[in-house]
């Protein structure tokens, strides 16, 4: 496979070089941040064969790959804009974009997601551990380590690796959060150590009884000496304080002692401010978080399951699921208290629900490009990564995706039912179970066959009942019509008839939409060139989408660069799903509007649907007049 032509078509297809402010990646999608969205040509880029879907979200454009193969075309593409993955210009262009909540969402997902494989790693290895260590799992009345006692030591260097990224998780956030507020990330990092300092007392043991807490007399101020493992808000809180006071110091600060005094000063200063004041407010404020949603999820019970559950998934389209990782982290640093985080099983029942609605998709379906999507994207659901799914497959039917919503609320109420919670984090699927404590394993279990059985059932149901309409609606036409099979396409516009070549844009000249005309009008007046129904017009209404009943597909786009017009030139008789015959009247166009706007007039005509064809007209043509002929 060629990354490197890969990387370029998408770079070409989403506006060029000069439209691309920054890259990066997670771990299903490339995320490009541009400065003109209207530029992107989303058909082109749907075509190209590895591209499984696209969205815009939080002020990036996001293109589905998939695992593995994104890191390897992100690559490709900030080599070619000559940009690293990680810009400063591309943070700022993110955080210019979207209203508050998609800013502070994506603040905490461009926190939390650099430290997630270490978290996750600890996770997993915690899992283990628990097999290693659990009562009866194996032997009655026996863990493992105990009917074998060789292995013991190896128990104790796993719960060691397990625990490691927690104990110091100040450390991570520190760095990762430091670096996302502009400041240094290795001073972010420092910060971290001396929040989990051992000369501290350690935040697990803080509270109580008995435990003495050791405590610092600074000009009157008695400043408590307690660490912060295991926290998230103050780590947070203190990192934007470090990362602003950095910025400032290095504005006033000449420029010869700057290396020396700003890292000292900023270290000094956030340190104080840490232990005096926002340290114990936020550690508060976290544990009142942690209890808060603990409360909240054990009083609604199984229906607050089901709700969440059916939710989850509509919530990952928006994003907001990465603001999830913050909370989680929180319940999981107060397990003693919580009893552990109810986010991960809900989130495995929802992607393995949405894996089994494509799985019954992949059973039914004749149509062979939509098997080979399904038969990759629902293990790879089923294994905890759904964007290929959920793009590729079930958001575009539509139906699999609601049966999905329901067999995660099923299999999510059986989980808050029998209070099944997760101790770790880990992959969102059927690997979760190494992140559930043992003894909810059949528990667990249950949910995930809910989850399955009920999203596969109700798929196929779904489908059926999809399928019945099909020979209904034929039915209902003349038997005449049934056979008639479209083999003109005549002209939407009066006008000078080219070859698409001759579009002055790339992106249809070099065919990337697929091949047509493009009509240089001279009248204003557009007309349906096939029978059919209308099948998609653009929000900006400069563009339509019209398909026969043969299947053949034609997208008509009126001038070039009108998405910015926002439709005020355009006279639309016709909405979307509506039946048309060949040479009705589609819309009125003020092309003058449109070039006293600096936009080209010139109109392409594109065969999205691949047919073979012959241009049987070309030169000037009348409204209607036969221009291609089909194969």
């Amino acid at each position: 496979m060629d990354y490197n032509k890969i990387a370029k078509e998408i770079i070409n297809c989403v506006g060029g070089k000069e439209n691309i402010t920054g890259a990066m990646h997670c771990a299903t999608r490339l995320r490009l941040n541009l400065v003109d969205e209207s530029k992107v040509d989303e058909e082109s880029l749907t075509d190209i064969d590895v591209v499984k879907g696209t969205f815009l979200a939080k002020g990036q454009y996001q293109i589905i790959l998939g695992p593995g193969l994104v890191n390897l075309v992100c690559d490709e593409v900030t080599n070619i804009l000559g940009i690293k993955t990680d810009s400063t210009l591309q943070v700022e262009k993110v955080e210019e974009k979207g209203n508050l909540l998609q800013r502070a969402v994506q603040l905490l997902s461009d926190i939390f997601v650099p430290i997630i494989p270490a978290i996750v790693a600890g996770g997993l290895l915690m899992g283990i551990n628990n097999i290693l260590t659990a009562q009866g799992l194996f032997f009655a009345n026996k863990s493992l380590i105990e009917a074998y006692p060789q292995w013991a030591d190896l128990a104790s260097m796993i719960n060691l690796f397990s625990n490691a990224a927690f104990t110091f998780l100040p450390v991570l956030i520190g760095f990762s959060a430091t670096k996302k507020f502009g400041g240094n990330p290795y001073l972010g990092a420092a910060l971290g150590m001396i929040m989990v300092h051992p000369d501290l007392l350690n935040a697990y043991s803080y509270g109580k009884a008995g435990v003495e807490v050791p405590v610092w007399n600074i000009f009157g101020l008695s400043i408590e000496a307690v660490g912060y493992q295991g926290t998230v808000l103050p780590v947070l809180g203190v990192s934007w304080i470090l990362a602003n006071i950095e910025k400032r110091l290095h504005k006033v600060t000449p420029t010869w002692l700057d290396n020396l005094t700003t890292p000292l000063l900023a270290t000094l200063i956030t340190g104080f401010i840490t232990f005096i004041l926002v340290g114990p407010l936020l550690r508060e404020a976290g544990v009142l978080l942690s209890d808060g949603i603990s409360w909240m999820y054990n009083t609604l019970g199984l229906f607050g399951g089901a709700i969440f559950g059916f939710f989850y998934a509509p919530i990952c389209l928006t994003g907001m699921h990465h603001s999830f990782i913050a909370v989680e982290t929180q319940l999981l640093a107060s397990i003693k208290t919580t009893g552990g985080s109810f986010i991960f099983p809900t989130a495995s029942m929802s992607n393995v629900a949405q894996g089994a609605a494509v799985i019954a998709i992949l059973l039914v379906t004749k149509d062979k490009k939509l098997k080979s999507i399904c038969s990759a994207s629902g293990i790879s659901a089923l294994l905890g990564i759904t964007e290929p799914a959920m793009f590729g497959v079930t958001l575009k039917l539509k139906y699999p995706f609601i049966a999905a919503m329901v067999g995660s609320a099923v299999g999510s109420a059986y989980l808050a039912a029998t209070k099944t919670l997760a101790n770790a984090l880990g992959a969102a699927g059927i690997p979760g179970f190494l992140s559930i404590d043992p003894k909810n394993y059949l528990n667990f279990a249950i949910g995930m066959v809910l989850s399955i059985a009920v999203s596969f059932v109700l798929t196929i149901i779904l489908y059926k009942r999809d399928m019945a309409k099909q020979p209904t609606q034929d039915s209902e036409l003349p038997t005449e019509a049934k056979e008639v099979k479209i083999n003109i396409i005549t002209a939407p516009l009066a006008g000078k008839v080219a070859s698409i070549t001759e579009a002055p844009d790339e992106i249809f000249a070099q065919k990337m939409m697929g091949d047509g005309v493009v009509i240089f009008p001279t009248e204003n007046i557009l007309a349906a060139p096939i029978d059919g129904e209308i099948t998609m017009i653009f929000p900006t209404k400069h563009a339509l989408g019209i398909k026969s009943n043969d299947g053949i597909e034609i997208l008509i786009h009126v001038g070039l660069d009108t998405v910015k017009l926002e439709g005020k030139p355009f006279n639309l008789f016709v909405t979307e799903g509506q039946k048309v015959k060949q040479g009705d009247k589609l819309m009125e166009i003020d092309f003058a509007m449109v070039e006293a706007a600096g936009c080209p007039i010139a109109t392409p005509l594109v065969i999205t649907s691949q047919n073979q064809f012959e241009i049987i007209n070309l030169g000037t043509c009348s409204l209607n007049q036969d221009i291609i002929k089909l194969d």
